[in-house]
């Protein structure tokens, strides 16, 4: 059984009897990782059992220093593991090469921080389009999809503005564009509101809460911030690099009950 298991398995899993390892867009399993200091070593994960069913948006609580962050690297892949093993989406990324794992990357994962990370001397356009064109993607193509995504984030008359002409609010939502860009398997956000203020962070998380609604796009979010974990659907708190236990809401398992019963 893995500590990431939701109120939604629980529904689902009494209308249809049972559940795969389909339904997860990660699992991880018996995970460690430790990192080395001037003291000795420092265990940041404790052979952590984690998953995320697709669909399903989760937040990641707990004190600095308890391995929130360090649980999202190892997840997507940024860092590597000690011990365990990781499946995104069906591929255990834990196994490949750092060449495959970074195209890996940059094929199936988005990416929102705290930090914006836009190129200033690129429009927003340019800044979208970046990992697409690194991908191989045709310019024409890049350019088409990236102005989509900057649509669908509400920025379809700043395309052509470079960084330093757009607020917080703005720049945040042209790496949530940035993210969604190359149709993500999952998207990792790491305290994505952390330097908003409080009316632009809940504008960003009703945006994320959408994206996710909308297009049944699966995130997880690292978050101090105890407004933005109770809108997502799960709250999972850490201590010491292990889980200390978490809060199923009940958007989640709604919804998957519902379009059980549709199917």
């Amino acid at each position: 059984m893995f500590r990431g298991r939701t109120q939604a398995a629980t529904v689902v899993d009494s209308l249809n009897g049972h559940r795969t390892d389909t339904d997860y867009i990660i699992r991880a399993e018996d995970v460690s990782k430790t990192y080395e200091s001037e003291t000795g070593k420092v265990p940041a994960l404790r052979n952590v059992d984690f998953s995320i069913e697709r669909g399903e948006m989760v937040a990641i609580m707990g004190p600095s220093g308890c391995g929130k962050t360090t649980l999202l690297n190892c997840l997507s892949g940024l860092d590597t593991i000690d011990t365990g093993r990781i499946w995104l989406d069906g591929t255990d990324i834990a196994t490949l090469s750092d060449r495959k794992r970074t195209s890996y990357r940059a094929r199936r994962m988005g990416f929102i921080f705290q930090v914006y990370n836009l190129l200033p001397v690129l429009s927003s356009a340019e800044n979208v389009e970046l990992p697409l064109l690194v991908a191989g993607v045709k310019p024409k193509e890049a350019r088409e999809r990236a102005m989509a995504a900057l649509e669908t984030v509400g920025l379809g008359q700043w395309t052509g503005q470079r960084p330093a002409r757009l607020s917080g609010g703005q720049r945040q939502r042209v790496t949530v564009a940035r993210a969604l860009v190359t149709n993500p398997a999952i998207v990792w956000a790491d305290e994505p509101t952390g330097a908003l203020d409080s009316r632009t962070a809940s504008e960003i998380m009703d945006l994320m809460r959408d994206l996710n609604e909308r297009q049944g796009l699966s995130f997880l979010v690292v978050t101090h911030d105890a407004g933005i974990g109770d809108r997502c659907d799960r709250i999972v708190r850490m201590q010491d690099g292990v889980i200390a236990g978490e809060v199923a809401h009940d958007i989640f398992a709604q919804s998957m009950a519902v379009a059980t019963r549709a199917d």
